[in-house]
């Protein structure tokens, strides 16, 4: 059914969910993973919506936010391990988390994107936008979205 699934994840309780499902999911099929977190950039200026720090500093805080989703993806793998399943990790450094997810599923030739959705509606959603919608709207490969 499926050979490779991307899981991605954020660290969030509904995407811990979307985790576990795609892991049971890839136990069932025999298939890999690949867990993957996407890390953005500190903001470097006023308009990016961050107080304006020495480059050092901005340095320090996205290597701390790396090793957190090191962190996390490690856990991932650990319960990969649990069910009989490969993971292997990636991580992405980019502003651009939906483009991140697609291009990671086509580097790795999957064939299937495991990720969750916060449901956002209203004003929330239209000042955040969707990630997962920008995902179901560009994959090549199918995507199991979960709530």
């Amino acid at each position: 059914m499926y050979n490779r699934i991307l899981i991605a994840t954020d660290g969030t309780e509904l995407s811990d969910k979307a985790v576990h499902a795609g892991l049971d999911l890839a136990a069932l099929c025999g298939a890999s993973v690949i867990a993957l977190k996407v890390v953005s950039h500190y903001p470097r200026s006023y308009l990016e919506g961050s107080d304006l720090l020495d480059i050092k500093e901005a340095k320090r805080i996205e290597e701390q936010w790396t090793s957190q989703a090191q962190t996390l993806l490690n856990g991932v793998k650990a319960f990969g391990h649990e069910r009989k399943v490969n993971v292997t990790t990636e991580i992405a450094h980019s502003d651009l988390v939906a483009e991140s997810i697609v291009e990671t599923a086509k580097k790795h030739d999957c064939d299937l994107i495991v990720m969750a959705s916060h449901g956002r509606k209203g004003l929330q959603r239209l000042l955040l936008g969707s990630e997962t919608q920008h995902v179901l709207t560009h994959s090549p490969v199918p995507v199991l979205v979960l709530r």
